[in-house]
């Protein structure tokens, strides 16, 4: 594997919630300005990943660095604004485009210029004319780009996707992978990218990581979906329909 700088470095990571046991001992890699993508059956602890990332959870035991720090020595403020988080259902605020994407702004007292939410809108292919206009008149497409301009709007150099594309058809799925795949080319922001689609973490990713019951089984360049040296990826892929 090539020698790259680490963005997120996980060191023998643990973290339980009532006794549960949801991530085991993990150690691994994000790299830095590559797109990463985690896949796993439902509850291996992809999402509960996230959260430690962005200090939504603490962990029990172990280390992470974000850009080699230890990620409690950020304030939690900075620590949001570096890595930013989109979700699959794309919550919005009752409102405009405009206040939709100024409210990271917004929270912190301050103001989104129009020329800035015109660029974000044009980076992310919403036309600037909808910018007044009420998110309840949106598509499930264009909601899904709006959510990402606003996690773009504090230009984090880590963005956290969490199946972002999975209610979406097959057209706007493509456009969602596109963007993200321009946002990663264009800022070299650091992605990770939670999917159940296995097509798209080989197409999209550089890396991907496989995890099964809270474990990091295998990690490596995207092409290790294709011919997994683990007994247990070769299960999980071979049960996968999608």
């Amino acid at each position: 594997m090539p020698s790259l700088n680490a963005a997120v470095q996980w060191n023998n990571v643990t973290f339980s919630v009532k006794g549960k046991t949801i991530i085991q001992n993990l150690t691994g890699t994000f790299y830095e300005g590559k797109i990463t993508t985690l896949v796993g059956p439902s509850g291996a602890g992809k999402s509960t990943l996230f959260k430690l990332c962005n200090g939504l959870h603490s962990a029990d035991t172990g280390d992470i660095l974000i850009a080699g720090k230890e990620i409690a020595s950020y304030p939690p403020v900075e620590l949001r604004r570096m890595v930013g988080f989109a979700l699959q259902d794309a919550t919005m605020i009752d409102g405009t485009v405009y206040e939709n994407l100024a409210m990271p702004l917004t929270l912190q007292g301050k103001d989104l210029s129009e020329e800035k939410a015109q660029e974000l809108l044009q980076l992310v292919g919403l036309p600037i004319t909808i910018s007044n206009q009420s998110t309840n008149d949106l598509s499930g497409g264009q909601r899904q780009k709006l959510s990402i301009a606003r996690t773009l709007v504090n230009r984090p150099s880590i963005l956290l996707l969490d199946e972002i594309t999975s209610s979406l058809d097959r057209v706007s799925q493509q456009d969602i992978e596109a963007l993200i795949v321009r946002i990663n080319k264009n800022y070299g922001t650091t992605i990770v990218w939670i999917t159940h689609n296995l097509q798209q973490a080989r197409t999209i990713g550089d890396y991907t990581w496989v995890l099964i019951n809270g474990q990091l089984i295998e990690s490596g360049e995207s092409s290790l979906l294709d011919n997994p040296e683990n007994h247990e990826v070769r299960l999980f892929l071979k049960g996968d329909h999608s």
